[in-house]
């Protein structure tokens, strides 16, 4: 059994976080942990109709973010990686800068001081070099770094389809099988 970490900052995009969610609950063999930002609690109401209850609910365990006791804030609970869909330029200049003072961001520095999985959808534009600095930073930490950017030889036909192919590459990252996923198949 995988478990996997979704971590949902205050960024615009939290509906990424939420399909990834609702992805996973249909792959075999994946437990989620979820820990969601008071900022991404709030643009659940801004950006989509879903109730924080409800998206807490396609997770096998859901956290407040203040809860530092929490599993998922120790090394020795073991999983195989975390996604923040969407990440906040805070969130990652926290993340950058190791101050872990909430549970998603204690979470993130555990996957990476012990060296598992880290994705980051940042999700700002433009960017300005503060925050490519901090892209850069992370990646160095060892956080793969996976904007959703649309893949227009996939010919979306709408913007669930612009989300389905991040979150599909996503779980490609984490070696969960994603089938929904238009795949490149050359020219």
């Amino acid at each position: 059994m995988k478990k996997i970490i979704i971590g949902i900052s205050g960024a615009s995009g939290v509906i990424y976080g939420v399909r990834l969610l609702e992805k996973l609950r249909e792959a075999e063999g994946v437990e989620t942990h979820l820990v969601m930002s008071q900022t991404a609690i709030m643009n659940l109401g801004l950006e989509t109709e879903w109730k924080p209850a409800d998206v807490a609910a396609l997770a096998d365990h859901a956290y407040r973010h203040t809860d530092i006791a929490a599993a998922i804030a120790s090394g020795s609970f073991r999983t195989d990686g975390m996604v923040v869909a969407a990440c906040s330029m805070k969130t990652l200049s926290a993340i950058v800068h190791s101050y872990a003072d909430n549970l998603l961001t204690r979470a993130v520095d555990v996957c990476l001081k012990e060296r598992r999985s880290l994705i980051l959808m940042p999700r700002e534009t433009p960017l300005h070099a503060g925050h490519c600095k901090l892209l850069h930073e992370a990646a160095q930490l060892g956080a793969i770094i996976a904007p959703p950017m649309p893949a227009m030889y996939a010919k979306p036909e709408t913007v669930d389809d612009l989300i389905d192919h991040s979150v599909g590459r996503v779980m490609d990252l984490l070696d969960i099988e994603s089938d929904f996923v238009n795949r490149w198949r050359g020219a």
